[in-house]
């Protein structure tokens, strides 16, 4: 289950710290009566299509689309889909897709290309409320095709008793990657490695933000991936590898960072605000800090990665304008705090920040990652770019880091 969130979580976002720039990227909000008047409408029912990571989730959504179809006097049935992918295109295929749906920004640019979606964002009366970057995140061609459903980002995660017994205390949390990588050496004894993380791209990816890259800048326009600071970032990666001080979760026969820290494998992890999820549900008993991510010698600055989903609506959708009141419903600010204390998310809008951390204080590093946080790219091809760079990843500990890297620069230029 852990897993399915944490996939679901991954996708792609882009630059908090870019975020006024992105923001000339979105569309004007324009609530106007003709442009709603342009929408289907009838009384028919409408579907959500939600891909859950579990009963606390899909029955979250459920209570919020009981509650709107109190309101709206329209019932909204809830599907919890098996494979979310697979039945989005289905559904498209065959002329009868959900009216809303979960739709990740990296799946947007072939939907959107082939005419399944809505571009309604410019009706959100909330719409200047969103993060500007996850506004780019799904807006394409100029146009808005989702309200962002939440976000996350990563931080490093540790093992308050692991940490303890190392003769460690709070004043030696990593602000910078030389603490981290000591931290590491002290933590790594017998079975416990320092730190665990899933070898990938969208963990690894954190040290080449703080190091003050990207795989593409933050427009999408260019791509960055063989710029000699992520080189060095992942050269640093390598040489906590090369040590031992680090591993990744498959090294240690577990299926991400979460499982190797909930395990105990691993004195420390980089993993997102949805690790909460884990540690509540299958490692009671593990006691925890969350602290940001450390600053590369090269910036001084810290860097994390954001993620993202949203809510997309069906351009054949026969009543449009329930489907956006729905959106409207699932967006507003009391209603993403209620997903928060269900399920873990943070609030897509930027009015809820405060509440968030007055709710969840000891979480409160991930919501400050939104300063600082970059996403993967979304552009259209993407996705397999950052599957091959992640094969690569993989075996980083016996492979070149330019290499790894020259290879995804060179696939991301065909992409442009």
């Amino acid at each position: 289950m852990q897993k399915n969130l944490r996939n679901r979580l991954m996708v792609g976002a882009l630059a908090f710290a870019s975020a006024i720039a992105l923001a000339g990227c979105g569309p004007t909000p324009a609530t106007t009566p003709s442009a709603t008047d342009s929408l289907t409408s009838s009384n028919d029912p409408i579907t959500i299509l939600i891909g859950s990571s579990g009963d606390a989730e899909t029955n979250a959504v459920k209570a919020a689309a009981a509650a709107w179809t109190a309101q709206s006097g329209i019932t909204a049935n809830v599907v919890a889909a098996d494979n979310l992918d697979q039945q989005l295109a289905q559904g498209f295929a065959s002329g009868q897709p959900a009216d809303v749906f979960y739709l990740g920004a990296g799946a947007l640019p072939g939907y959107a290309d082939a005419g399944d979606l809505l571009a309604y964002g410019s009706m959100l009366p909330n719409v200047s409320d969103f993060y500007p970057s996850l506004i780019n995140d799904y807006t394409y061609k100029g146009q808005l095709y989702a309200a962002p459903k939440d976000f996350s980002t990563l931080g490093l995660i540790i093992n308050d008793d692991l940490w303890t017994a190392a003769g460690l205390t709070a004043a030696d949390y990593p602000t910078t990657w030389d603490q981290l990588h000591a931290d590491a050496q002290k933590l790594t004894s017998g079975k416990v490695t320092g730190l665990v993380v899933s070898g990938q791209y969208e963990r690894l990816g954190a040290f080449m933000v703080a190091n003050g890259s990207n795989l593409m800048n933050a427009d999408q326009t260019k791509a960055t991936a063989s710029d000699q600071s992520n080189i060095d970032a992942l050269t640093f990666a390598k040489s906590m590898l090369a040590d031992g001080s680090m591993k990744f979760a498959a090294d240690v026969s577990t299926g991400w960072g979460g499982e190797a820290f909930g395990k105990a494998l691993g004195a420390m992890t980089i993993e997102g605000n949805w690790i909460t999820g884990a540690m509540s549900t299958d490692y009671k008993n593990v006691n925890f800090t969350v602290v940001p991510m450390p600053a590369a010698p090269a910036t001084g600055k810290s860097g994390t990665m954001e993620f993202s989903n949203g809510w997309g609506i069906a351009a054949d959708s026969p009543n449009q304008k329930a489907a956006l009141s729905c959106v409207e419903f699932m967006t507003t600010a009391t209603q993403q705090m209620a997903f928060a204390q269900a399920f873990g998310i943070m609030p897509s809008l930027q009015s809820a920040s405060s509440q968030w951390t007055a709710a969840f204080p000891t979480l409160k590093a991930f919501s400050d990652g939104a300063a600082t946080a970059q996403g993967v790219p979304t552009i259209k091809g993407a996705s397999q770019v950052i599957t091959d760079l992640n094969n690569s990843i993989g075996a980083l500990a016996t492979s070149d880091p330019a290499t790894i890297l020259n290879t995804a620069q060179t696939e991301l230029q065909a992409l442009l």
